[in-house]
């Protein structure tokens, strides 16, 4: 297809009249049919990427995300560009899966975006096989290599699809990969060539800074007062999300919180407010954010610091998506070290335990060796820490492994929806007189909203019924049991247990292994990228912004001129007098350096002004050279 007719779609559907960056490059090469993986920093417009050849050409676009709110959202921003869209997760029931998949199948469908779980759904994989599929589109593909910092053993099913749609080109992307895991995304999505388009990782309007402080709360408040304009405040804890939004309101700063245990209908109000200006900053853990399109966020400030640089850098480019000067500030304290590695060495708990937490599961669900395959389970988990004397987070790291090696999974994602069926017949209802007016109410509320549901399950939002009722959450789930208690429903309340299920059958313990791959080179893997993390931290020589570009393979000598190691060299000094100091500095043990050596000791010195430097240093007869070294003078 000709350039041309790319921008038309662009202009028709969108509204803008030309490409960013490398987004027609990678158009171009999916839609040549080849293989190929873009790197885009957030903010850089990787779903125009898909979206735009999907409408290109024949067929269906499969979008696999394992980010179910991103992909109701974009379903929901596609059909207002009257753009056929639709999505299958883990909240629909079996119908309303077929529906849409038949609807694929007679290509009333143009993108479908789907959850890496749904490839093991044979049921999915049956119906596929009929679909005309244009393309496969992987989002957040870092999540299929082992090097990456979100790896989803789910992912690995993408590759057995190449094989069910042969000759159907991949367009991988993501926001944050190191060489490495550029590398090994590739690999494993079996890629015919190597095929990469690559954005810079550099944000030249975003300052990145690191403030150490005892008093985090008082920082965050002073730098909010002194910085105009709306922003996101992140912190690990749920709890604290609400202190510290409270501790904001009380201090004259109009904010609220969020994380994943939210009801759904809470979330968009709280993210709504905060799109529309109502709030100005949103306190939340990093479950906010993916998707978010608001380009005015003038700050994003960090409590403490995320396990790793690909985290930080992508919940950082939140801020500044207009272009406008905008600020990345980390706080941290000597504290922070600590808890990195800890959290760390957590993540991998001794082997031996891991064989123990696969036999109390057994033993807990009563799963006699050689059973138990496809069986799934609401997993108690404090009921299971109780009996067999475990700590939560260590049995949550030991059930991550268990299912990245292949033995159970487990989804601890909460389902806030209710299910409800009716069981008796719709004339039948009518006839029902012993019912009070609230039941009557609900009855015909759920009838009025929702469709199909004298045939199957239908979820319903309960806090949505509430809502246009007039009442609360918590007596319209009173009423729905009391309705399914006289027979007029079949209610199935919503589930705020994790799930297990087996992926094979019951092994011996003793046969179980954690393999060296899932186990000992993650652990070296998670290692680097902590101790990558504390050195950004506790850097404050070379420019953050070179730091970051210099973590993702982008070489670059050029000083941000904004972030705090920056700010604070131009605070006292000017570059010369810098270059001239740290020469004295690494200099100062008397040991002779090469010319090569002292050019790669800082990379946030200019190589012009380091020869500078040089010069002057010799001039004033401070250091001495034998032409090939260079040393301190009377050292």
């Amino acid at each position: 297809m000709r350039t041309e007719d790319y921008k038309e779609i662009l202009r028709k559907y969108w509204g803008y009249q030309d490409f960013r960056s490398i987004q027609l490059d990678i158009i171009q090469s999916i839609g040549k049919g080849r293989d190929t993986l873009g790197l885009m920093p957030t903010g850089g417009g990787k779903s125009i990427t898909f979206q735009v050849p999907a409408l290109a050409m024949d067929g269906v676009c499969l979008v696999i995300t394992p980010l179910i709110a991103l992909m109701k959202d974009q379903v929901e921003n596609l059909r207002r560009r009257h753009i056929k869209a639709a999505s299958i997760h883990s909240g629909m029931t079996r119908e309303q899966i077929i529906t849409t998949l038949e609807n694929c199948i007679f290509g009333a469908i143009k993108i479908l975006y789907v959850s890496p779980e749904r490839l093991s759904s044979r049921l999915f994989l049956t119906k596929l096989r009929h679909v005309n599929v244009s393309f496969i589109t992987v989002d957040e593909a870092h999540c299929i290599t082992q090097w990456g910092y979100d790896f989803r053993p789910s992912y690995l099913k993408i590759a057995e699809l190449r094989d069910l749609l042969p000759g159907k080109p991949v367009l991988a992307l993501t926001a944050t990969a190191t060489p490495a895991v550029v590398e090994d995304i590739q690999d494993k999505l079996k890629f015919s060539e190597k095929n990469v388009f690559k954005m810079s990782f550099l944000r030249s309007n975003l300052a990145y800074i690191v403030r150490n402080t005892e008093n985090r709360r008082l920082e965050m408040l002073h730098i909010l007062n002194k910085v105009e304009g709306c922003g996101i405040v992140y912190t690990r804890n749920r709890q604290e999300t609400k202190e510290i939004a409270e501790y904001l309101c009380n201090n004259g700063i109009i904010a609220t919180y969020y994380h994943a245990g939210l009801a759904n209908i809470t979330k968009d109000e709280r993210q709504r407010d905060w799109q529309d200006d109502k709030i100005r900053v949103m306190v939340a853990t990093n479950a906010f954010g993916m998707g978010i399109d608001k380009p005015d966020v003038r700050i994003v400030i960090h409590m403490e610091a995320p396990d790793c640089i690909e985290s930080y850098y992508q919940e950082a480019g939140r801020a500044g998506r207009d272009g406008k000067t905008s600020y990345a500030v980390m706080l941290t304290n000597r504290s922070d070290i600590r808890s990195l590695r800890k959290r760390a060495a957590a993540d991998f708990p001794e082997k031996d335990y891991i064989r123990k937490v696969y036999e109390h599961i057994a033993s807990f669900f009563q799963i006699a060796v050689g059973s138990g395959y496809g069986m799934a389970f609401k997993f108690n988990i404090q009921k299971f820490c109780r009996n067999f004397k475990h700590y939560p987070s260590t049995l949550e790291a030991a059930l991550r492994l268990l299912e990245q090696a292949g033995y159970i999974e487990y989804d601890n994602s909460e389902d806030r929806n209710s299910r409800v069926m009716f069981i008796l017949k719709r004339d039948e209802l009518y006839r029902l007189r012993n019912n009070s007016t609230v039941e009557d109410f609900l009855i015909e509320t759920i009838l009025r909203n929702y469709n199909g549901l004298f045939v199957d399950y239908v979820m319903v939002d309960e806090e949505y019924l509430a809502h246009l009722m007039g009442t609360t959450e918590e007596e319209v789930h009173e009423t729905l049991k009391l309705l399914g208690r006289k027979h007029i429903i079949s209610y199935i309340p919503p589930r705020n247990e994790p799930l297990i299920r087996y992926t094979q059958s019951r092994e011996m313990t003793e046969h179980v292994a954690i393999p060296y791959y899932i186990y000992e080179e993650r652990i070296k893997k998670v290692n680097e990228r902590t101790e990558a993390m504390i050195s950004y931290l506790t850097c404050d020589s070379e420019c953050r912004s070179i730091q970051l570009l210099d973590y993702f393979g982008e070489k670059s000598n050029t000083n941000c001129g904004m972030c705090d190691v920056c700010e604070g060299r131009e605070d006292h000094e000017d570059e010369m007098e810098y270059a001239v100091r740290r020469l004295l500095e690494y200099l100062a043990d008397g040991t002779p350096r090469t010319f090569l050596e002292l050019r790669n000791f800082d990379h946030s010195i200019d190589t012009n002004v380091l020869a500078n430097a040089l010069d002057y240093l010799l001039s004033e007869e401070k250091v001495t050279t034998d032409s090939i070294h260079i040393a301190i003078k009377n050292a």
